[in-house]
């Protein structure tokens, strides 16, 4: 009697479609529930039957890695599994939860819920999530968590012998390898929100409720220690965005993960809180040398190809020491902290034109994806344009270097910086695959064609083909466009007779730090093909 109170209670906690237990030997001694809908086979048939046979061939490892080492009173789960039941057409999915009542040991009591949600349908052909995936997944699940679920974090496995077992394996005997290896990750991670990061090393969002060398020790009696498992844990700040955070890690991981090779440090422990402190001093650093404006603005002209006047200046960043401005950008954009720089390079545009006692100076800013959608930017640029003197000559290009969120917000602020008098540019069209989707709902006034397109435009006709046929589209929508990295003459007589309104590049002069409205001296050929490189947006 008192087993079987314990067994309802149980089923009661799971909140289960079926209950079972399941012996030493694997086998299933006790069933209740909906067997037939779950199993195919009501709750006595069900007893003596190895339960592994519940499950799709390819989360049987999944189900063994979930029980191994469960200590009396441990729970492990939820996770969601195929159930062998389903047909290829319309396949069964129900979360499993694993417990140990001590009431019933060495029995563990195992709980699977029908649900409707296939997470492990969306899991890739090595049985975890592709890393894009991973990442967006991971954020929801701790955006969760923050308001109803448990303490979460990061952890970060690399299998030192990984690479060596594969290769004395054979196939077969490697594909079971890499599905023991899925199914042991996915029974450490919580919401199936595990992936491969590449070569030896895996991450995963899991439950703070345990060292990260126990979890080392699970995955080594599951895997075997020829594999020698590191884990490092990384805590999510509760005082973060999880967006934030997550732009965080992924900048910590692509930093490590850039730097090849095997570990120059003891264990990924060391490489990783290497690249993660590493990264905080790096933001701290740029946060630092914006507030000071430690950085200074060069002028490209921006010429019209119809009478070779300067039309306006786009505005460069540089830093300390010249340095292409690139690495420091991406990193401010992951980190989502461009918008401190975007603002003060307005700032500084700002101050230039208003010293200009010729009032004919017109110059464009960069304007991160991410920056373009702040209502803090836009309200920075409000008050330059209270002040007056800006209508007609302050221009902004949206750079394609960070995606934009939202589009719907991305659009009303591009409307409100246009009616205060400021036109703005979609920058480096035709380099990411977004372009045309923020063509179409942008209402930009002007367009830069990716210097790539332009570069080639006169050795290849696909390139020229889709100039011309980009220029042909914004004339439609009444978009002006320019070109960018206009080095030879031969090009820039291809860009004007594909119809091109402006062009910009080394064959109008280097970026100076006055913006000058009569042309330059053009460089040496070499300068202008390492200008092309020290531009950025």
């Amino acid at each position: 009697m008192v087993v079987e109170t314990f067994r309802f209670l149980g089923l009661a906690f799971a909140a289960a479609d079926l209950l079972f237990e399941v012996d030493e030997r694997g086998e299933i001694v006790f069933a209740a529930g909906a067997g037939n809908r779950l199993a195919g086979k009501d709750d006595k048939s069900l007893k003596g039957r190895p339960w592994r046979d519940l499950f799709a061939e390819a989360d049987q490892d999944l189900a063994e890695a979930l029980v191994a080492n469960l200590e009396d009173g441990e729970r492990r789960g939820p996770i969601t599994v195929e159930l062998a039941v389903g047909a290829e057409d319309r396949r069964l999915y129900a979360t499993l939860n694993v417990f140990r009542l001590p009431q019933i040991a060495p029995r563990l009591s195992c709980a699977l819920a029908l649900t409707s949600r296939g997470g492990a349908a969306l899991l890739g052909p090595d049985g975890l999530r592709p890393r894009a995936d991973f990442e967006k997944v991971a954020k929801g699940l701790i955006d969760a968590a923050r308001l109803t679920g448990p303490e979460l974090e990061l952890g970060l496995v690399e299998f030192a012998g990984l690479a060596e077992e594969r290769g004395r394996l054979d196939p077969d005997a490697l594909k079971a390898l890499d599905r023991k290896l899925a199914g042991a990750l996915r029974a450490e991670a919580y919401g199936d929100a595990a992936t491969d990061l590449g070569g030896e090393r895996y991450a995963l969002v899991r439950r703070k409720d345990g060292a990260a060398d126990a979890m080392a020790r699970r995955l080594t009696r599951v895997l075997g220690a020829a594999l020698d498992p590191k884990v490092h844990a990384v805590a999510v700040d509760s005082t973060a965005t999880s967006g934030r955070m997550m732009r965080a890690v992924r900048y910590a991981l692509d930093s490590f993960l850039a730097e090849g090779g095997a570990p120059k440090a003891g264990n990924l422990l060391d490489v990783l809180g290497h690249s993660v402190h590493r990264t905080v001093a790096e933001a701290s650093a740029f946060g630092a040398m914006v507030e000071q404006r430690r950085f200074h603005l060069v002028y490209q002209p921006v010429v019209s190809l119809r009478d070779g006047s300067v039309h306006h200046h786009e505005a460069l960043v540089r830093f300390e020491g010249d340095a292409s401005p690139f690495a420091m950008i991406r990193m401010a954009e992951e980190l989502d902290i461009i918008e401190a720089l975007d603002c003060a390079v307005v700032d500084e545009v700002v101050k230039a034109m208003r010293a200009d006692r010729t009032g004919k100076v017109k110059l464009a800013a960069n304007v991160s994806g991410r920056t373009i959608t702040s209502p803090s930017f836009m309200q920075a640029v409000t008050r330059h344009a209270k002040a007056g003197g800006l209508g007609g000559r302050l221009m902004f290009e949206i750079t394609e270097s960070a995606a934009i969120d939202d589009l719907g917000v991305a659009e009303t602020h591009v409307k409100a910086l246009q009616a205060q008098g400021f036109q703005v540019c979609l920058d480096d069209f035709g380099a990411g695959a977004a372009s045309y989707a923020y063509l179409q709902q942008l209402s930009v006034d002007i367009v830069k064609i990716d210097g790539a397109y332009v570069k080639e435009s006169t050795r290849s006709g696909r390139d020229g083909a889709m100039i011309r046929h980009l220029v042909g589209l914004c004339r439609e929508l009444k978009v002006a466009t320019v070109a960018e990295m206009v080095e030879t003459p031969a090009i820039e007589e291809s860009l004007r007779q594909a119809g091109v309104d402006y062009a910009q590049g080394w064959l109008y002069g280097q970026p100076d730090s006055t913006p000058r409205m009569t042309l330059q001296t053009p460089g040496p050929v070499a300068a202008r093909r390492r200008g092309a490189v020290e531009q950025w947006g």
